[in-house]
């Protein structure tokens, strides 16, 4: 057996390894879940100002839609990581695991955004802060987003994890005479 299929037999193999990828893409589901609960049911009236609800804010729209792509993959990725076809295809994890943290990254930004300007208002443009007259619907839009940066946390993990499954099977790189005795 050549090394790089004991390695590939190692990596695809290691228990512990299974085991925490399987765990945190199931946790993933129902956090992104919660996410998306909080986010589609929060509404406030305001008797001075209207109402304010998700979707009259693009980026809350958008992060419940990355959140729906978050818990739809992490199902499918739970359950093909048992599935020996799927787990002969590591680069298809790395790929999928980056994307998918890049959306939670840029969701969750917008969503940092709107809270900040909630929160503070910006002077220069006239906008004052709205948290004081929102607090509730302020107070489940941190909580939202604090679950959102849970999820982004496991993905992390997991991106981190398909890397390792990707490149450890490949040797490193062959050093030159003139490069090993620099390093000496």
């Amino acid at each position: 057996m050549s090394t790089n299929n004991i390695a590939e037999s190692s990596n695809t193999q290691n228990p512990i390894l299974k085991l925490l990828d399987c765990s945190l893409r199931v946790s993933v589901i129902p956090l992104s879940v919660a996410t998306i609960w909080l986010t589609v049911t929060n509404k406030q009236d305001n008797s001075i100002y209207g109402d304010v609800k998700f979707n009259n804010l693009l980026g809350l729209k958008y992060m419940v839609c990355t959140s729906a792509i978050c818990a739809a993959y992490a199902l499918f990725a739970a359950i093909a990581s048992w599935i020996r076809y799927f787990v002969t295809k590591a680069w298809l994890f790395f790929v999928s695991d980056q994307i998918v943290a890049y959306l939670m990254v840029t969701s969750g930004a917008a969503v940092m955004e709107i809270l900040y300007l909630a929160y503070n208002g910006d002077q220069k443009i006239t906008w004052s802060e709205a948290c004081s007259s929102y607090g509730k619907f302020c107070n489940k839009m941190k909580v939202a987003l604090i679950l959102h940066a849970l999820v982004l946390c496991c993905f992390i993990v997991l991106a981190l994890i398909s890397a390792y499954r990707v490149f450890s099977k490949f040797d490193p790189p062959f050093l030159s005479k003139q490069d090993n005795e620099e390093r000496t």
